[in-house]
């Protein structure tokens, strides 16, 4: 069995405060995106293999891999799950914040729910999914949905989007000109949730924004209801072209400064006629949305 596997783009990304558990509570926006994407192959084999192709080679444990760890975790509960070959050709970009990997092991349960005859809903493969990373659980509807929790508390969002079309880029580095790559441990490191700065109280100012130096410098957030802290919800009711602004990724204050080619291609999406860009999920992957 061979899958195509789609990746996905943050519209907004809210970090509201941090829990209990160490876990930051968000809140997002995901919608799937096709112009990215691996090819999953999954058979029943003797004993389970896993090959990797991808360019520039594979720098880590492929037996270690979220597709193993998808299999593992099913075998732990069925354990009539047979053994299998996974070949795995990755064409997401690693560390973009397009959730490649996530969409590999929530497409490898998809797949072995299949083979192994499980009877998996939907809504069961998503709690296995929650289990393996925040994001996976979106990959199993691949569907616009509004995200909250850590990102694995989902719900279907009414949203059309069919009279756009979304473009992702991924910027070079200035110096190497190789993509630009961001880990989300370097993309939470001075993250100020919104409990912290975005009260009526400093008046509806957003995030801020660590200088290369690590000084905090405050970034206003414009748009008309940037002093009433407007939630996500209530944001992505505007029309797209009034986005700008309003919708926003709050890693781009922890991110931008470190990178600052992502700042550069937002504003080059922006010069080139889209009416709505931002950086998606972590970083480092900007998207535009353009009318058709």
């Amino acid at each position: 069995m061979t899958l195509k596997t789609c990746t996905k783009v943050n519209i907004g990304l809210n970090v509201l405060h941090k829990r209990p558990d160490g876990f930051h509570e968000l809140e997002t926006l995901f919608v799937p995106y096709y112009g990215f994407g691996d090819e999953l192959t999954v058979e029943p084999a003797d004993r389970l293999t896993i090959e990797i192709e991808r360019e520039g080679g594979v720098d880590w444990d492929p037996m270690e891999d979220l597709t193993v760890r998808a299999w593992r975790l099913l075998k732990a509960d069925f354990p009539g799950l047979p053994e299998v070959s996974v070949r795995l050709v990755k064409g997401a970009p690693v560390g973009a914040g397009l959730g490649g990997g996530s969409a590999d092991a929530a497409f490898m349960l998809r797949a072995l729910n299949e083979l192994g005859g499980l009877g998996l809903s939907d809504p069961a493969l998503a709690a296995y999914a929650a289990k393996l990373g925040s994001d996976c659980a979106f990959f199993i509807y691949c569907r616009p949905m509004f995200a909250t929790g850590r990102g694995e508390i989902l719900e279907p969002f009414p949203i059309d989007l069919s009279a756009y079309d979304i473009h992702v880029e991924i910027p070079l580095d200035a110096v190497t000109g190789l993509p630009v790559a961001v880990s989300t441990c370097e993309a939470y490191a001075g993250i100020i949730p919104r409990e912290h700065c975005g009260s009526a109280g400093d008046g509806g100012k957003g995030p801020a924004l660590l200088s290369r130096s690590g000084k905090a410098a405050r970034m206003d957030v414009a748009g008309p209801f940037a002093s009433a802290n407007v939630s996500l919800r209530e944001a992505l009711k505007l029309p797209v072209d009034k986005w700008r602004g309003v919708v926003v990724n709050d890693f781009e204050a922890t991110v931008c400064p470190q990178h600052p080619e992502i700042p550069a291609l937002i504003e080059d999406f922006f010069r080139r006629g889209y009416i709505y860009a931002a950086m998606s999920g972590s970083g480092s992957s900007v998207f535009g949305i353009i009318r058709k």
